[in-house]
């Protein structure tokens, strides 16, 4: 079971009742932050998931509104008395960026280990997560991820039995590594059964839409998706700034094959977005105006 939380819902800048933009996940003990704009440790003390468990954060760029709530973070997570790393993905620069951010961060009981992507495309795992990441249309260098969760094959204890494969070996070759001994070779596949499908979460604000970006995310079992403005009128506006409207993020969703689309990342002058859902369900009817704390939990098919 995956556990997911949409932190803030807002662009720009923060209003009474609409934190900026972040998600985090958890999975297996491990927590994954996506932005930390202002008050985004305001929203993580409002929800289930716990400040020390935070493991990773990922950064989709540098403007204030996604990364400026990085210092008090860092200071709230070293309160909680951390002592693990903490992983920081984001684009190249992402280590002299926190570097200049955390001059008013002293004394942190964990170490810091930074991740700069490098090229258009990356992927990074860690056990069974695998963080992929796409470089996107915006005014700065700028990042969409996608999260999977991979899931391990079953054991076939009568498929083991069937090919004489000796009990000692059974831990090894379910952990898919194989065993070799005398002259036999032993392969994962004589014991476990066919792969199970996995769970894919994907995010990406500050963008325009293009192939590539529906290529990344396809087949995502949820989307968290920019939606920068709601009415098909504001097209324009959405292509100066690089942003998207409700219906461009709602094509996406469809043309990925994506199961459901959370819309976040709202203008401060979009006063009620859900004005402005039928311009993303008339497209794709799983669509979902996001909202600071939406939570959902993803569980795996059997």
């Amino acid at each position: 079971m995956v556990d997911i939380c949409l932190l803030g819902s807002g662009g720009m800048y923060p209003l009474l009742n609409r934190h900026l933009t972040s998600m985090i996940l958890k999975y297996n003990g491990k927590n994954i932050l996506i932005d930390c704009g202002e008050g985004t440790q305001m929203c993580l003390r409002e929800s289930k998931f716990k400040f020390k468990n935070i493991d990773i954060i990922c950064f989709t760029h540098f403007h204030a509104d996604h990364i400026a709530g990085l210092p008090g973070l860092l200071l709230t997570i070293n309160n909680s008395q951390k002592t693990t790393p903490l992983v920081i993905i984001g684009p190249k620069g992402i280590k002299d960026i926190v570097k200049g951010l955390s001059v008013i961060v002293h004394g942190l009981l964990y170490d810091i280990q930074f991740i700069e992507i490098e090229s258009s495309k990356e992927s990074f795992l860690f056990d069974d997560i695998q963080i992929n990441t796409i470089e996107v249309e915006h005014t700065i260098n700028c990042y969409g991820y996608s999260i999977n969760i991979k899931r391990n094959p079953k054991f076939d204890i009568d498929k083991a039995i069937k090919n004489n494969i000796p009990q000692k070996f059974w831990s090894k070759l379910q952990k898919s590594e194989e065993v070799k001994y005398q002259e036999f070779l032993y392969t994962p596949s004589m014991v476990l059964c066919k792969e199970r499908k996995g769970l894919k979460i994907s995010y990406f604000t500050d963008c325009r839409p293009n192939q590539d970006l529906i290529d990344f995310v396809s087949n995502s079992d949820l989307l968290i998706a920019e939606g920068m403005y709601g009415d098909d009128e504001k097209l324009e506006q959405a292509k100066k700034h690089m942003h998207m409207i409700f219906s461009e993020s709602a094509t996406i969703a469809k043309k990925s094959n994506s199961k459901e689309l959370w819309l976040t990342h709202f203008s401060p002058a979009m006063k009620n977005p859900n004005d402005y859902i039928e311009f993303a369900t008339n497209i794709f009817k799983n669509s979902k105006i996001g909202y600071d704390l939406l939570f959902k939990n993803l569980n795996f098919e059997e």
